[in-house]
């Protein structure tokens, strides 16, 4: 769920059709904004997905992550099994969290008091309360927990729900991530920062990585969720499976606040990582979807870190950032970008990366530029880089139905 439609298939076709989701902010007034665009969630219904008594009690990260487990259960074939029960477990972060709730209970704080407070703020607000509401909803008592770790957090909490099924605590994981930071304080927070496009004008040209004119990301919201089951489970119950989760990397740039290390070392290191889980050498490696936020930072240093990881199967590996199409999506990033990949694997198509009409010199691989691309794709990486330098990145197989 993001800007490019509600549910797996509207996002698909938008996604191989090269269409962008960014627009004009309507979430608030943004005109006194620098930046006043943002791959907006649009046409969402909270009803559809949430009981009309319970949507106070949620914010609008919450009511994401619950659409989207929804969907992600349907498509696995396991929500008629309700309650999912102990073998089930949930793990869904969130960078940031319910920050139209704090930015609206403040405002109640300031006009009238400590007794204006909604008694539902902090279950409304709390990162955690993502997992917890999708486990309350589905009856999956497994284990239950939730990542912050910034633009990492939903590949990381991906990536801990794999080893929770690895070592056997659950058979299956619904795990991802959920954001709906397009507020007040998220974009004027970003834009403070200097890390967001100006490109006001011409939104749907705005996210545009590894492009020579790129001038920063463009804040996005949704949700990615996807489920995660022991592969002979999901064989036994005739699921759908898109791709196999072979490998998962965890590492630290321990270098700075916002900036990745000049030489990429975080980056080579975690896609290394993912790689030597799954004894799967570099040149296997047949498609990226990359961080590829659009700031200049980021995308020369994951270009170096790709060379490096992989050496010489770095020049023929196809590349793609599908948010120059949906905006970052912050916290909730890799688990669309995730579930992007396990399609692309499936389909055997890597989505474009829009907008590159000028690459810059320094990004000099292969991005896939502007239109789709039918691909052999036996491995694919998906890479997710967060402030505090904190670094994921997971890998896909082709499922091979033997």
């Amino acid at each position: 769920m993001s800007s490019l439609g509600i549910g797996t298939e509207p996002t698909w076709e938008s996604l191989c059709a090269g269409r962008s989701g960014i627009g004009e902010i309507t979430h608030f007034d943004a005109s006194a904004f620098a930046s006043r665009i943002a791959g907006e969630v649009k046409d969402f219904d909270p009803l559809q997905f949430v009981d009309r008594k319970d949507v106070k009690k949620m914010d609008v990260f919450i009511q994401y992550a619950i659409a989207a487990s929804e969907f992600a259960l349907c498509d696995a074939g396991l929500k008629a099994s309700q309650p999912l029960g102990p073998e089930v477990g949930v793990f869904i972060a969130s960078g940031i969290g319910g920050f139209s709730t704090i930015e609206r209970e403040h405002q109640s704080l300031l006009r009238g008091g400590p007794r204006k407070i909604s008694p539902f703020f902090i279950p409304s607000a709390i990162i955690n309360l993502a997992a917890g509401q999708v486990s309350i909803r589905f009856g999956a008592r497994g284990p239950n927990s939730a990542t912050c770790t910034a633009c990492s957090a939903s590949a990381h909490a991906i990536g801990d729900a794999f080893e929770i099924v690895r070592r056997g605590t659950a058979e299956a994981m619904i795990a991802g991530g959920s954001e709906a930071a397009i507020t007040p304080l998220g974009v004027g927070g970003f834009a403070a920062m200097r890390a967001l496009s100006t490109r006001n004008d011409e939104p749907q040209r705005a996210s545009r990585p590894f492009d020579r004119d790129r001038d920063g990301f463009i804040i996005g919201e949704g949700a990615g969720v996807v489920v995660l089951e022991e592969l002979e489970r999901a064989r036994r119950r005739g699921a759908s499976i898109y791709a196999e989760l072979v490998g998962y990397g965890m590492s630290a740039d321990a270098f700075h606040v916002t900036a990745p290390a000049e030489d990429g070392d975080g980056a080579v290191r975690v896609m290394s990582a993912a790689l030597e889980q799954a004894a799967v050498a570099p040149e296997q490696v047949d498609y990226i979807n990359a961080h590829g936020t659009s700031t200049p930072y980021n995308d020369r240093l994951e270009t170096l870190a790709i060379k490096r990881c992989l050496g010489a199967r770095a020049s023929t590996v196809a590349i793609s950032s599908t948010k120059s199409m949906t905006g970052h999506l912050l916290g909730a990033a890799g688990g669309l970008e995730a579930g992007i990949t396990a399609l692309a694997v499936r389909e055997q198509l890597a989505p474009p990366t829009i907008n590159l009409e000028n690459a810059d010199p320094a990004c000099d691989l292969d991005y896939v530029p502007n239109e789709s691309r039918p691909l052999s794709i036996g491995y694919a990486l998906s890479n997710s880089f967060g402030f505090g330098g904190t670094n994921a990145s997971l890998l896909l197989k082709r499922y091979e139905d033997t």
